[in-house]
């Protein structure tokens, strides 16, 4: 649409206004600048452009120049351009008033779509509608992945926007979507484009300063991006709990350990009938509990183990028999291994021994 093409009605009362400034130099009323800032806000909803619309008033000043003997002076010429000055400012400043109004529920329907996706709390059908307009369309599965640092991040910080530039300059659009949740920074991606999700994982890395990044399994449907998000936290949580070492961690690379402790009491039992015994040591349970997480990181080499723990491999080698001692599980015995193995993994999700989980 060109400054010729602008509809009447936006210049609605503008000669008028010119011809009277003209002949008897007043100002523009306060009631004449609100009609054009309403005027301005009109044409912003009905998506004319700025720059049509400013060309549009420039045109009619020039069609409706006032003329005749009062505009021999320069003085009377000034308060004319004055007035025009006023008008478009006022038709600008309406303009931008109904844009900010525009952004900001564009922005609230966003947030609303997004807490609705990642928490299911929306009619699927519904929610399913309202993706098509953010990018998304749950014909194929999803992932999602979530990345966590030091601070949190709100939705237009720098380090998301970094983060969704580089996306942007380098897959364009493929149907992602980029948003921060609690603080964290979560990209959904279809399930079958890794590469997205992995140059996701790799930007936040680098744009944090060293952030966990966690990623759920691909899932169909309009649910699947609530349970790839769920997925992604719970991946995050297990990290912290385990204290794992990687800075990507995938749901599907972790699959046992909610196998593990799905049955939370038989895990219980297991941790208590298994190490509740290293409780009687001097200095309690935990030195040996570390001692054997130390091991069975270390791939059972005694001698990784006691350089990670900064031990001898003598002292290390005593605590590994005190322990056999304690609990009657001989950690170097492979199947009595797995059992102190699996014990020393429930400890960790269960947080023992500094939650008790005795019968």
């Amino acid at each position: 649409m060109t400054g010729k093409d602008i509809p009447e009605d936006y210049l609605d009362g503008y000669a008028r206004v010119l011809g009277e400034v003209a002949e008897t130099g007043r100002r523009l009323t306060r009631e004449e600048l609100q009609e054009r800032r309403a005027l301005g806000e009109q044409a912003a909803e009905a998506g004319v452009r700025m720059r049509p619309l400013i060309t549009a008033h420039l045109a009619a000043t020039r069609a409706h120049w006032p003329t005749g003997p009062t505009l021999r002076s320069g003085a009377a010429l000034d308060r004319v351009l004055a007035a025009v000055e006023q008008a478009i400012d006022a038709v600008a400043e309406g303009y931008e008033r109904a844009q900010r109004i525009a952004v900001r529920q564009e922005e609230a329907a966003r947030r609303e779509f997004i807490d609705d996706l990642l928490h299911g709390r929306s009619d699927l059908g519904r929610l399913a509608a309202r993706a098509e307009r953010f990018g998304l369309r749950f014909s194929t599965a999803h992932a999602v992945a979530v990345a966590e640092g030091t601070i949190g991040y709100e939705e237009g910080d720098s380090v998301p926007r970094q983060v969704e530039q580089a996306l942007i300059a380098r897959f364009g659009d493929r149907s992602t979507l980029l948003t921060t949740k609690d603080g964290r920074m979560v990209c959904v991606a279809p399930g079958d484009q890794h590469d997205v999700l992995n140059f996701f994982a790799k930007q936040a890395f680098a744009a944090t300063g060293g952030s966990r990044i966690g990623i759920g399994r691909p899932q169909p449907g309009v649910g699947g991006v609530t349970h790839s998000y769920e997925e992604a936290l719970s991946t995050l949580d297990l990290a912290s709990r385990l204290a794992f070492d990687g800075p990507v961690l995938r749901a599907a690379d972790l699959l046992v350990f909610p196998v593990l402790s799905r049955d939370r009491q038989a895990m219980a039992d297991l941790v208590h009938h298994t190490l509740g015994p290293l409780e009687q040591a001097r200095g309690g349970a935990v030195p040996l509990l570390d001692t054997l997480s130390a091991y069975f990181d270390a791939g059972c080499v005694a001698a990784e183990a006691a350089r990670r723990l900064s031990l001898s491999v003598r002292a290390l080698t005593y605590r590994l028999a005190r322990i056999h001692r304690l609990t009657g599980a001989d950690p170097s015995d492979p199947v009595q291994r797995y059992t102190l193995q699996t014990a020393v993994i429930g400890a960790r999700l269960l947080d023992w021994p500094a939650r008790a989980t005795g019968p």
